[in-house]
């Protein structure tokens, strides 16, 4: 399986598939609080069979060129987070990109190198033209990975979000390619 660097550390990037259901079960159990706070990832994850459902869909996804999954994983191998493309249209040009963490992962800057790998390559071999951020206005963890990846915030989408009974406002960052290469060379 190949895997790409994400630090200095050991820490990589590589794909998840569905044979791996087990061990994302368990990433998710390890950090269901903390990543349940503004992600209903382990509310859609909770047993072996929801696991393999999940990384199925994206596994399909990634076979119809519709989405990506791509695992977090620390220098020892263990899986502590994901970026995703929860959509990817070639033919529009538009991508989403999202992410999560277990609490131990935190704050070592890995959600922003992840995505910006994924994002090159969308851009700079997928022909990708816009990537979006959809982000709970409240996660401000992932509103500054937005800002470090140099997005620009365009909307802010008044209780749009219903997440566990409760509306919440969701903002919309983007990253337009000629802005994503302008940045790169500057950098």
């Amino acid at each position: 399986m190949f895997a790409i660097p994400l630090s200095e550390d050991g820490s990589t990037l590589c794909p998840l598939e569905p044979w791996q259901a087990e061990e994302f079960l368990a990433h998710v159990d390890r950090g269901r609080e903390f990543i349940g706070r503004f992600n209903g990832l382990p509310d859609v994850v909770t047993d072996l069979e929801s696991s393999r459902t999940l990384l199925q869909t994206y596994a399909d996804r990634t076979a119809a060129d519709s989405g990506r999954l791509f695992g977090i994983r620390t220098a020892e191998g263990l899986l502590v987070g994901a970026v995703l493309f929860r959509r990817f249209e070639t033919g529009s040009g538009i991508a989403e990109a999202g992410c999560w963490l277990e609490p131990a992962a935190v704050g070592r800057g890995l959600v922003t190198r992840a995505v910006r790998a994924i994002i090159d390559w969308a851009v700079e071999e997928r022909g990708i033209h816009r990537v979006e951020w959809w982000v709970s206005a409240g996660n401000e963890p992932s509103i500054a990975v937005a800002r470090r990846l140099g997005m620009t915030k365009e909307a802010v989408m008044r209780e749009s979000y219903l997440y566990r009974g409760t509306r919440h406002d969701e903002e919309v960052w983007s990253v337009l390619a000629p802005e994503w290469r302008a940045a790169k060379q500057t950098s």
